[in-house]
């Protein structure tokens, strides 16, 4: 989605033929660094002032989570390459997992709309997100399928005429955790990232199971917004805002701590 929230576009990596850690993603989280709500959680913060006297915490990595974040790196860093069998094999898994009932023609087929894909060909789609992107929504529909099927098909709440398109959707939530969780750098530069590969370092999952709770999260922002298509960008904005609170909530030991996280359970 651009920035002015007219239209969905294939969202590209800003970061390409830049080294990690040269860039510093600032969040509204920052300005709590001085809080106590992150203390205690194992995370060692070096902070170094800069000309403007602006602090900007650095936290060092202990080597589990420093393998646990290279690991997610690797995965961040793997395009979508419509060639492969198991990038083709996983594209028909998550068709089978949305439409059961309905034999996919192609993986280039108009059939693909349905799902809400801006064309017949959704490859042109993940060069956003990457493969990690699709892994997402794979997830999210094996482990959660109920909350996964309520979203596509939007089930719950009073919708609008017009409606954000699940599938890209999906694509620009994927990209919108990278960049929040700053994990495109070598160490996370906010605390918000650092808390965040604390719970990566205990469950391998996390970030596929954060993104599970941030789409749930977003259409639920959408539906108390009484969002249409054009406003999905400031729905982005707000779910991404309510996220970076909830991951510095202080009795938030694990992501199924998040407030959030029973929107996705709920029946």
């Amino acid at each position: 989605m651009d920035d002015r929230g007219g239209s969905f576009v294939a969202v590209r990596r800003i970061s390409q033929g830049l080294e990690r850690g040269n860039t510093c993603h600032s969040t509204s989280a920052e300005v709590v660094a001085g809080s106590t709500a992150w203390l205690g959680r194992g995370l060692s913060c070096v902070c170094a002032q800069s000309r403007e006297s602006d602090a900007r915490p650095s936290f060092d990595l202990t080597p589990s989570q420093e393998e646990c974040l290279q690991r997610l790196q690797n995965r961040i860093d793997i395009a979508y390459d419509s060639s492969t069998p198991d990038h083709q094999d996983a594209l028909r898994a998550l068709w089978n997992a949305a439409f059961p009932e309905e034999e996919l023609r192609g993986l280039i087929s108009e059939q693909w709309k349905e799902m809400g894909w801006q064309g017949k060909d959704p490859s042109t789609d993940f060069r956003g997100g990457g493969f990690i992107s699709l892994e997402n929504l794979l997830y999210f529909a094996r482990n959660f399928p109920k909350s996964f099927k309520d979203l596509l098909w939007k089930q719950e709440g009073d919708r609008s005429v017009w409606e954000y398109p699940f599938a890209v959707a999906g694509v620009n939530i994927t990209f919108m955790l990278i960049q929040m969780l700053d994990l495109e750098s070598v160490k996370p530069r906010t605390i918000v990232g650092a808390v965040f590969l604390k719970f990566l370092s205990e469950n391998d999952s996390a970030f596929d199971l954060l993104y599970c709770i941030t789409f749930k999260l977003m259409d639920h922002q959408w539906l108390a917004m009484r969002a249409s298509y054009m406003d999905f960008n400031t729905v982005m904005k707000a779910t991404r805002r309510q996220l970076e609170r909830e991951l510095l909530l202080e009795d938030v030991t694990r992501l199924e701590d998040m407030p959030s996280y029973t929107l996705l359970t709920r029946y």
